[in-house]
């Protein structure tokens, strides 16, 4: 039996490998047909470190990082060759690819870069932590109360920029000896300024409904997946009722680890293809699609489990039903919203009609909701956490001017010499 998973894990090293040599070579033909980057012009960097699974923690930022672009030029240092492949092929900030650290080094080399940006806390990170005279800022790739939000690996970055007040409080009962008035900056949700994407229908009388699941998680204690407990009751149900319109949009990474999540994920996909050809005029929405905006400000309801969905959606101030975990062991963090977010138990899936008439009529709920908005966002008037947002590396930039004229002025650096190449070890 060994030897039959053995013989598995090579053949699938080595597609991967082939996978990532035909990436390589596709990254390197693309950049070569365009100008090349001018020398000493970007002066922010955004360090993405995975390939194209993760695609979705980049693409939700394209826009914020697009408009900041416009006062400070902005470049994505890509370190994986599919992830390089996707950033090149959408409408992603300049990509240089630097998938070794002699390549990183080299380009840094070239540059003026002040800030770099983190979306998630990948191990290579750390790799770029070596280098210093600039700030290194954790953007995320959301806002949600998962264990996630409160690591330790926080302290690792010299800034973290998080959402509003909720985001602070998180952290200050976790880490110890972390100066959150000082290291952390409070923006909102930028990506709710930037909405993306075309609406594929036209709306009508049916009440529109977005289930956006995570996926199955890695380990019990993030077991926040709803597609096998929950999905394919609530959908069916919801597909029944010729009254609402739903868009079904699951996590790229459904099925990953646990090929049952995976079968129910693909079985949910064939009740929409079904529907839709029972009454095409239902125009129900399996969403696999990069853009991330639409459905959030047409649903009129959004079921969502325990992840940064449920932020964003919050952000955007509509109704929202949050996903009960069905594994005891899944850690839920009841300090902030969820303590008091309306819930939807597995056992109640299959009513979820009755339970989402009750959110959108409720004016207890609607109040609740707008209490937990500020709690999390502050001021959501569109516009003002994108001004945040830039106002925050404004800061940076003089802190950064500040710093590096006592530095020249105290003789602690070279111009000449401040790039200098350090051991190229990877």
């Amino acid at each position: 039996m060994s030897l039959v998973a053995d013989a598995k894990k090579a053949v699938a090293l080595l597609r991967k490998a082939v996978t990532n040599r035909r990436a390589v070579v596709e990254v390197r033909r693309r950049l070569a047909e365009r100008p090349p980057h001018p020398d000493h012009h970007f002066k922010v960097a955004v360090y993405f470190a995975d390939g194209a699974v993760n695609m979705y923690q980049m693409r939700q930022w394209y826009k914020p990082l697009s408009e900041l672009a416009k006062r400070w030029p902005v470049v994505v240092l890509s370190r994986a060759a599919t992830g390089a492949r996707a950033l090149l092929a959408e409408d992603s900030p300049p990509v240089a690819f630097v998938p070794t650290v002699r390549d990183l080094e080299r380009f840094i080399a070239r540059q003026d870069i002040r800030v770099v940006l983190y979306v998630n806390q990948n191990t290579r990170n750390f790799q770029m932590f070596r280098y210093g005279r600039r700030w290194h800022v954790f953007i995320n790739h959301g806002e949600s109360d998962k264990m996630y939000m409160t690591t330790n690996q926080f302290k690792a970055y010299d800034y973290a920029l998080v959402a509003g007040d909720a985001a602070r409080e998180r952290l200050s009962r976790v880490l110890w000896d972390y100066d959150l008035e000082r290291r952390t900056i409070q923006i909102g949700r930028p990506q709710a300024d930037h909405y993306s994407g075309t609406l594929p229908f036209t709306p009508d009388e049916r009440t529109v409904v977005l289930y956006a699941p995570t996926w199955e998680g890695d380990r019990p204690s993030a077991h926040y997946g709803s597609v096998r407990t929950h999905g394919e009751a609530l959908v069916a149900a919801l597909l029944a009722t010729g009254r609402h319109r739903v868009i079904y949009r699951p996590h790229p990474r459904s099925g990953v680890v646990d090929p049952e999540y995976g079968a129910a994920n693909k079985r949910i996909i064939a009740a929409f293809e079904a529907a839709n050809a029972s009454d095409p005029s239902a125009h129900h929405v399996y969403d696999d699609g990069p853009d991330l905006g639409w459905q959030l400000s047409i649903a009129d309801v959004a079921i969502v489990d325990i992840s940064a969905m449920v932020y964003d959606r919050l952000a955007a101030g509509k109704p929202l039903l949050i996903t009960r975990p069905a594994d005891p062991e899944a850690i839920v963090d009841t300090h902030g919203y969820l303590s008091a977010c309306e819930w939807l138990d597995a056992a109640s899936a299959h009513a979820v009609v009755a339970q989402i008439t009750r959110v959108l009529e409720d004016p207890d709920a609607t109040a609740r909701l707008a209490h937990w908005v500020r709690r999390y966002f502050g001021d959501t008037t569109p516009g003002a956490a994108t001004a945040r947002f830039h106002d925050a590396i404004e800061g940076l930039m003089k802190e950064w001017d500040a710093w590096h004229d006592r530095s020249v002025a105290r003789g602690d650096v070279d111009e000449d010499e401040e790039q200098q190449a350090a051991e190229l070890d990877e």
